[in-house]
C-alpha cells in the first residue's frame, strides 16, 4: 500500500496537530473518549477505561507504520492542552477522515480549523485521489463544519450505518467528499 508522506506535526493558527501518541491515553480519555456526548456519532464505542484508550492508541500506532491510519491529537497552541483528535484513513488513495473535540470546547471553530488544514495537507499528496466522510443526518454541528471545509454533500443514505453509541440501530447518514482538482495543466 502507498504510504502518505505525511508530518508527524502540523500547525495552524490556533493548533498543534501531533501524531498520536500512547502517552496521549489519559489526556484522551477525560478530553473526550469517555464523554458519551462527544462519542455519540463516533464508529467506536466510549471507552469505560484508560485500557480502552490504550488499546486504541496502539491501533493507532499500527495504523501509522503500515500507512493505513493518520491519527492525530488537536492541542491548543497556547496551553498544549489536548482537545481532541483527527484522523485519516488511507485506502491506496481513498481517504476517509473523522474528527472528535471536548465537549467543553465545541463552537470555538477548532474542529473547523483543524479539517481545513489536514485537507490542505491531504490535497498536496499525489497518491490521494478522493477524500470523504460520512455523518449522522441528525449530527448538525458536524455538517456545518464539513460544508465550511469545502465538502459537498454526495448522497443521503437511509439506514446506512449503525453507530455502536446510539444502541446500534440503523440511522439515516449523508455521504460528503472534498472536491479535488487533480486536472493536469497544458
Amino acid at each position: 500500500m502507498p504510504r502518505l508522506d505525511l508530518p508527524s506535526r502540523i500547525e495552524t493558527e490556533r493548533l498543534f496537530l501531533r501524531r498520536l501518541r500512547y502517552e496521549d491515553a489519559e489526556e484522551i480519555f477525560y478530553a473526550y473518549a469517555s464523554k458519551p456526548e462527544a462519542t455519540k456519532y463516533l464508529s467506536w464505542p466510549t471507552h469505560q477505561s484508560i485500557l480502552d484508550t490504550e488499546r486504541f492508541l496502539r491501533n493507532t500506532q499500527v495504523g501509522w507504520s503500515t500507512g493505513t491510519d493518520y491519527s492525530f491529537s488537536i492541542r491548543l497552541k497556547e496551553t498544549f492542552r489536548l482537545i481532541g483528535s483527527i484522523g485519516a484513513m488511507n485506502d491506496q488513495g481513498k481517504i476517509q477522515f473523522g474528527y472528535v473535540l471536548s465537549p467543553v470546547l465545541w463552537n470555538h471553530g477548532y474542529a473547523t480549523e483543524a479539517v481545513q488544514k489536514l485537507m490542505e495537507v491531504l490535497r498536496q499528496q499525489p497518491e490521494v485521489y478522493r477524500i470523504g466522510t460520512f455523518v449522522d443526518a441528525e449530527n448538525f454541528a458536524s455538517q456545518r463544519v464539513l460544508e465550511k471545509s469545502g465538502f459537498v454533500e454526495e448522497a443521503r443514505l437511509p439506514d446506512w450505518y449503525r453507530f455502536v453509541n446510539q444502541s446500534n440501530q440503523p440511522r439515516d447518514c449523508i455521504l460528503y467528499r472534498l472536491p479535488l482538482d487533480r486536472s493536469v495543466p497544458d
